[in-house]
């Protein structure tokens, strides 16, 4: 691979981060990564990734790029025991998408791969990865404090960095910064430093909050892969658990629109007898507990708009949550962040040439899918305030019948849940094949009578 430069500087060891050091391996001579955290050497979680105490899903583009930039990849995580859902039997997996409860029965042969590591147990073999990379280091226990540019401040140079430890300061030039350290970056504030706007900020306030625990459940007790039960119109309530391999289990729930959250485990207790099937239900109320609850709360979705900036200073990129968070109970932060990395490579390929706006650019194409999904799902919930334009609504209700289908349709469930993963283009649903499968579905009449999830998560019967 044609060299692009001497040395890249990556800040934050986060998935954007690690992954995007994983491209930049190709096309720098040097990498270095700046953490602020001293990196632990084993799967466990860590302060800088609060988050990675909360139930994780791994969607399966994530799954299909990591595999693309680190070969055998899944295969080294289902070795390692993790999780996964890869025969299309629907029923290992009870799933609802605002009241509609996918199909429960019958297979798809074309659905995706869904494995589920947790959080540390997926960056710790992402970070062994990255770290058996040659030219890569990792300068860790250093808070990033501001950027350097040359003197007319057209290209930055490096960043300034503090130990942690000792409060020493240090310049690390670069001829590439990428900003990989979250919601809370502050390039915003270094750029205004260097003369630039800061980017306009486009926000949807969801007002989510959360519980999460671990549990142990025997072998055999829960025979579903994964239980989620998504917000729905008049519930903004929440349910999941999902099966982390070696009888281990992750429980969740949660609210949004400043709804109170469980405090306890008592009270996701009540969570899952009011939403969760009822042999579930008992299975929680028997588990093990082997972990404290732990609680989370994220306020809005967030898209800082590098892509909008009329100046940019060459030699900076922003990725991953630093650009773009998002509710996190649709599982696409870190899917977007894989496919940055993509972006990432491809305009690398093309050269340095422009490259911040190329990127910036480039990548917010896969934001915006992301974005349009997770805010218009958001906004299908009277609870959440937002504004509501006219397209949201006409594809919130296209999606409809789509949803009604896939309660009875494997097929049309495996190709919307391909759309879940962000594997295909929600224009696929258009295929005459699927449309046909949909309008059959809405013509379907069961002694006049169709399944549909209640108000309490349980299924019910709603007469047409």
């Amino acid at each position: 691979m044609e060299q692009r430069g001497d040395h890249a500087v990556v800040l934050g060891a986060s998935m954007g981060g690690l992954l995007a050091a994983r491209v930049l391996s190709e096309f720098f001579d040097r990498v270095t990564v700046v953490e602020r955290d001293v990196l632990p050497t084993d799967p466990v979680n860590r302060r800088g990734v609060p988050q990675g105490r909360l139930i994780h899903a791994c969607l399966a583009r994530l799954a299909q790029v990591l595999d693309e930039l680190f070969p055998g990849f899944s295969d080294e995580l289902i070795t390692r025991g993790v999780s996964r859902w890869d025969d299309g039997d629907f029923a290992k997996l009870d799933w609802s998408f605002g009241g509609h409860r996918l199909v429960r029965e019958g297979r798809s042969a074309d659905v995706p791969r869904l494995l589920s590591p947790s959080r540390p147990v997926l960056e710790y073999a992402v970070r062994q990865r990255v770290r058996s990379i040659p030219n890569i280091s990792f300068c860790e226990g250093r808070d990033v404090v501001g950027l350097t540019a040359t003197p007319d401040r057209c290209r930055i140079t490096g960043v300034r960095v503090v130990d942690r430890a000792d409060d020493s300061a240090e310049e690390l030039t670069a001829e590439l910064v990428v900003d990989a350290t979250g919601r809370g970056s502050r390039t915003p504030v270094f750029l205004e430093e260097l003369g630039y706007d800061r980017p306009r900020e486009d926000e949807v306030v969801v007002q989510l909050a959360y519980a999460c625990q671990l549990l142990r459940i025997p072998a055999g007790v829960i025979k579903e892969h994964m239980i989620a039960r998504f917000p729905a119109p008049g519930r903004p309530k929440m349910f999941a658990l999902i099966d982390y391999g070696d009888n281990t289990y992750m429980v969740g729930a949660g609210t949004m629109a400043g709804v109170a959250p469980p405090r306890d485990h008592a009270e996701i207790l009540d969570y899952a007898a009011e939403l969760a099937p009822v042999q579930v239900a008992e299975a929680i109320r028997t588990a093990q507990p082997i972990s404290d609850v732990v609680h989370h709360r994220v306020p809005s979705n967030r898209w800082r708009r590098y892509d909008k900036l009329r100046r940019l200073p060459q030699g900076l990129l922003v990725v991953g949550d630093a650009v773009c968070s998002f509710n996190p109970i649709y599982g696409q932060g870190m899917t977007v962040a894989a496919l940055e990395a993509v972006v990432l490579r491809q305009c690398l390929r093309r050269g340095k040439s422009d490259l911040s706006r190329r990127f910036a650019r480039m990548a917010a194409k896969n934001v915006r899918v992301a974005w349009q999904t997770a805010v218009a799902s958001d906004l299908t919930l009277p609870e959440v305030q937002g504004h509501r334009p006219t397209s949201m609504r006409i594809s919130n209700a296209c999606l409809e019948p789509v949803m009604t289908a896939s309660e009875t349709d494997p097929v049309v469930a495996g190709q919307f849940l391909r759309i879940v993963g962000m594997l295909d283009s929600p224009a696929t649903l258009l295929r005459p094949s699927i449309l046909l499968r949909i309008l059959r579905a809405q013509h379907r009449r069961t002694g006049g009578r169709s399944v549909h999830e209640g108000s309490d998560g349980r299924l019910a019967a709603v007469a047409r």
